[in-house]
């Protein structure tokens, strides 16, 4: 009986000590949310339905994205007034009513990006979509990217706690 109950304890001590749970909380002290705007850009020439702006995170913010950062990518659509900038997230599709379709959409790696304006036409046709376009580049830490709800520019940038005086301004 003795030898059953030191089993016992023994296979008991075993449970309990190789439960393994942590409450630690992980601070994320590497990865900052930062913002910045490309402004007046003309698109390259890919083909005649395709135009893009292809850049570097060196370039742009004098360095390269960690592992765990994604990126956003709004291009500005219209302005109310002067101070209130109308943000749309890409990607996107533009629908004409004659049928042709404009798709602008964006990737990007730890170290450079892709923005890309492709139609279902010669882009010629409708320069307004390809010059002076004007980005807005946001990179997220990913945990956070998936909190919140990225279609909204205002929200984000709010739940990042960048103010407009923080996004840089990149000329090319």
């Amino acid at each position: 009986m003795k030898k059953i109950m030191t089993l016992f304890v023994f296979v008991g001590l075993f449970a309990v000590s190789s439960c393994t749970t942590s409450d630690d909380l992980h601070e994320d002290n590497d990865t900052f949310p930062e913002a910045f705007e490309i402004k007046n850009v003309n698109l390259a020439r890919v083909a005649d339905n395709e135009y893009n702006l292809e850049s570097t995170f060196q370039y742009e913010i004098g360095g390269n994205l960690y592992d765990d950062e994604t990126v956003l990518v709004y291009r500005l659509t219209s302005l109310i007034n002067s101070t209130t900038p109308v943000w749309q997230l890409i990607p996107r599709t533009i629908y004409f009513t004659n049928g042709d379709e404009l798709d602008y959409d964006y990737d990007f790696s730890k170290v450079d990006f892709v923005i890309t304006a492709r139609g279902t036409y010669n882009l010629l046709n409708t320069p307004s979509y390809i010059n002076n376009q004007t980005f807005r580049v946001v990179i997220v830490p990913s945990a956070l990217a998936a909190t919140m709800d990225t279609s909204n520019y205002t929200e984000v940038m709010s739940t990042l706690k960048i103010s407009e005086s923080q996004v840089q301004k990149v000329k090319l």
